[in-house]
């Protein structure tokens, strides 16, 4: 019989795809490392501390630091480590925070690592966020802000300067009696600004978020001397001192020193120094880990003559109305003053930019364009009733004067509107009046660093009773007062110039060049703006050697007020006067005068 072979039982082990698993080893000291530094990197702390042996003290120290040193961005990454020691190891760390503002903060770290049943984590400690840091301390980012270069004026005399600002605010939260505080503070800070009220600093500190100061006033600290033992023992309120570049004098151009504060801050500021320090519980600084001192801006000379802005000032000092005068040396384009009164200063920066119908000043252009068309001479006699009718709109003069013929020097020193409405819509075509403007500056466009500016407008007339109302200022177009001495300065150097405010920086002209206006013509309407101050309308000022001008009474809204105009120069000084609603062009006759009596 066959023997029989023994049973064989063979077992196969059959184990699903993923099982491999079970055998993987866990993460290591390297791979835990760069978990941990890329979560702190991007802010996650809460996932970042689950990877310490001190979740709680990790957290509380990462958010601490990310809110000392407030980064833009942060880049953490790990080194090459050696192998472990036991159940520790160190992993080394390159880092680099991005505190905005091109301040970059970079060193190198390393992190303790400890191993329990296998599992890899960061042995917590200050150490791992920056190599000098200590128990109970933090990190901290500080700026340290240079005092602001001062701006000068044309002969080196500051208009802005670095002065003491004192910042009063209140902290209601450190404040036992809120209302009582705010009564208080109000009854000192009221006369620096009006609008502080007890109810308004209630208001103000009740909104602002706990831990924060609410901001009441900053004054001068000529300002704060003169009520400080008044506010100074209030309880919450605090008091902070810095330099800032204020005028130094107030009353020298407020508006427009102000715009030109703004305009230049960031030119004058200088690089302002920071450094990332350690910091104890306290917030005392142990430590200064990196960073730059400040470095301070170097100063800038505008064209300003503090004593061409002084007597401009002055001139409107007591005048009710708005009121604004412009003046430019014409040789140079340079802005010589900006002069605003506090009315005027309500309205914004009204010298440069407002816009307003130029009356009779327009006159200028209207006669300019004639002479140059060859169509009037300027002792050619002209018409001058006391009223002309053009397609049904009725043109008077100034309480109907009628001064039968007379010269076109005469019409336009006793400012006939008759006479130059005429011209205007029979001598002249609508573009030859719009041409002739933009010759003389209006509409022209100018980027000038430090300030902004509109010269005017001069849409080309559509029909002969918009050109006739053209003609003598009462149409379509607008000027600034600042667009009107820019005129003056044209007919003083025969071509429009380039405008500038501030030395060393160059003005953009956005407008394409004008052909200038023959010497000839100019020579007339010299002679005629001459006449207008020894015979015309301006001469209750020819005492003043050597002005020519034109006046302007320039009616607005219902027609039932006027704008006074004065615009004209004296040697290489243009200027040009507006007061808002002055009814005439008298009073800005005045004020010119008592401006050029005060400029020397």
């Amino acid at each position: 019989m066959p023997r029989k072979l023994p049973l064989v039982f063979a077992f196969v082990l059959v184990l699903p795809l993923g099982a491999c698993g079970l055998f993987e080893s866990k993460p290591s000291q390297d791979d835990i490392a760069k978990t941990f530094l890329a979560d702190f990197a991007k802010g996650d702390t809460a996932a970042a501390a689950q990877l310490t042996d001190d979740a709680g003290a990790s957290k509380a120290l990462m958010d601490k630091v990310r809110t000392g040193l407030k980064p833009k961005a942060v880049t953490l990454n790990a080194a090459a480590s050696q192998p472990p020691n036991g159940d520790t190891a160190t992993v080394p760390f390159n880092a680099s925070w991005d505190l905005d503002k091109g301040r970059t903060w970079t060193y190198q770290g390393s992190l303790a690592m400890t191993q329990s049943s296998g599992d890899w984590k960061v042995h917590w400690q200050p150490e791992d966020v920056h190599p000098k840091l200590q128990a109970q301390q933090s990190l901290a980012l500080t700026v340290q802000q240079p005092d602001p270069a001062p701006v000068l004026d044309r002969d080196g005399a500051p208009l802005l300067a670095p002065t003491p600002v004192i910042g009063i605010a209140v902290d209601r939260k450190q404040t036992p009696d809120l209302n009582a505080v705010a009564t208080a503070l109000a009854a000192a800070l009221n006369k620096f600004d009006n609008t502080i009220t007890a109810q308004s600093i209630v208001e103000g500190a009740s909104k602002t978020p706990d831990g924060q100061a609410y901001s009441v006033i900053n004054l001068r600290d000529s300002d704060y001397q003169t009520v400080r033992a008044q506010i100074h023992e209030l309880p919450g309120v605090t008091f902070a001192t810095q330099n800032q570049l204020l005028a130094q004098n107030k009353s020298l151009g407020p508006q427009f020193l102000s715009s030109l504060r703004a305009a230049v801050n960031a030119q004058v500021a200088g690089a302002a120094g920071w450094h990332v320090v350690t910091q104890d519980a306290a917030g005392n600084t142990v430590a200064d880990l990196a960073g730059k001192e400040p470095q301070a801006a170097t100063s800038l000379t505008t064209t300003i003559g503090t004593g061409t802005q002084a007597a401009a000032q002055a001139a409107i000092a007591g005048v009710q109305q708005p009121a604004a005068i412009v003046a430019i040396q014409p040789s140079t384009g340079e802005i010589l003053a900006v002069a605003q009164n506090a009315p005027a200063d309500a309205q914004g920066l009204i010298a440069l930019t407002g816009q307003f119908p130029p009356g009779s000043t327009f006159k200028i252009v209207t006669g300019i364009s004639a002479l140059e068309a060859g169509k009037v001479t300027v002792d050619g006699p002209q018409p001058c009733p006391g009223k002309i009718t053009i397609d049904g709109r009725v043109i008077p003069n100034e309480n109907n004067f009628d001064l039968g013929t007379v010269p076109l020097r005469t019409a336009f020193a006793q400012s006939c509107n008759t006479t130059f409405s005429q011209i205007a819509a029979t001598q002249l075509t609508s573009q030859q009046l719009a041409d002739t403007a933009k010759q003389l500056g209006i509409g022209a466009d100018f980027t000038v660093p430090g300030v902004t500016t509109v010269t005017g407008s001069m849409p080309v007339p559509t029909s002969t009773v918009e050109r006739a109302a053209d003609g003598f200022g009462q149409g379509k177009d607008q000027v600034s007062p600042f667009g009107m001495a820019l005129v003056a300065s044209t007919v003083v150097k025969g071509s429009i110039p380039t405008p500038s405010l501030i030395r060393g920086t160059e003005t953009k002209v956005n407008t394409p060049a004008q052909q200038p206006v023959p010497g000839p013509v100019l020579d007339s309407m010299r002679q005629m703006m001459r006449a207008v101050v020894t015979d015309g309308t301006a001469r209750a000022i020819k005492d003043i050697p050597d002005v020519a001008g034109k006046t302007g009474t320039a009616e607005f809204g219902d027609g039932t007020n006027s704008h006074g105009w004065f615009v004209g120069y004296r040697g290489d000084l243009a200027f040009a006067v507006l007061l808002v609603g002055a009814g005439s062009s008298s009073p800005a006759v005045v004020v010119g005068g008592n401006f050029l009596r005060a400029v020397h």
